[in-house]
């Protein structure tokens, strides 16, 4: 199994060195499709940051409203001195 580099307290992207990365590109790319990033390192130092496109929305449902909208039957009604305001009458 992959173990990311470096000690507790790390920034939330993973750590690989570049024996790693080649040997295991497929697991990191499954990583990054999740929307986690990758540094690179090369003889211990950080050679590049590999981001994902397009990060991934997690969504726990449809919507994010505890329930449906109700409109109320008087939705398009303005009050009078709106309409008279914008000169609608």
């Amino acid at each position: 199994m992959l173990s990311p580099r470096g000690g507790a307290g790390t920034e939330a992207a993973r750590k690989y060195n570049v024996h790693e990365a080649k040997t295991h590109f497929s697991r990191i790319l499954e990583q990054m499709a999740t929307g986690e990033e990758v540094v690179i390192s090369k003889a211990g130092e950080p050679v590049a940051k590999l981001v994902p496109l397009c990060p991934r929305v997690r969504r726990t449902g449809r919507g994010s409203l505890p329930g449906p909208l109700h409109t109320p039957d008087d939705f398009d009604d303005l009050p009078d001195d709106i309409t008279d305001a914008f000169g609608a009458r």
